[in-house]
């Protein structure tokens, strides 16, 4: 079985230029759901990973989001926050992003506050969110 290389070791492996490069040894989990509640795997979580959607439990627009992202074959990491953890992980985004609680469904691209919905569904519709996915190395295509 093939072993996933977290995001950030990934990128500085690749080279600029399109030349091939080894990649590091990897030792991270790789993308899918995730079930982290501390804040310090938040910030992790998001440094490793191309995308990942922060999204709340039954909501229909975390819904389309994740729909949009697997329908373009991005396989972003998702973290399901519930009432639980709702508190720790917006007060850990809050400090990520250096400004108020985002709202859910929160999208990092490459480790960057993307936005949320409207953002997501604007970027698609004016085709700016496939490069933006690509420079993120979530699209090999």
């Amino acid at each position: 079985m093939q072993e996933a290389i977290p995001y950030r070791n990934w990128l500085s492996t690749v080279s600029i230029g399109g030349g091939s490069s080894t990649p590091p040894p990897a030792n991270a989990n790789s993308g899918g759901e995730a079930a982290i509640s501390d804040a310090k795997s938040v910030r992790q979580l998001v440094a490793e990973n191309a995308v990942v959607v922060f999204a709340r439990r039954g909501c229909c627009m975390c819904h389309v989001v994740k729909l949009l992202l697997h329908g373009h074959g991005v396989n972003p990491s998702i973290f399901d926050v519930d009432e639980q953890n709702e508190g720790e992980v917006t007060d850990e985004l809050s400090k990520i992003i250096a400004a108020a609680a985002p709202q859910f469904p929160a999208v990092f691209v490459g480790g960057e506050l993307f936005g949320g919905l409207e953002k997501i569904m604007g970027a698609h519709i004016s085709g700016e969110l496939v490069p933006r996915l690509r420079e993120a190395r979530a699209l090999w295509l």
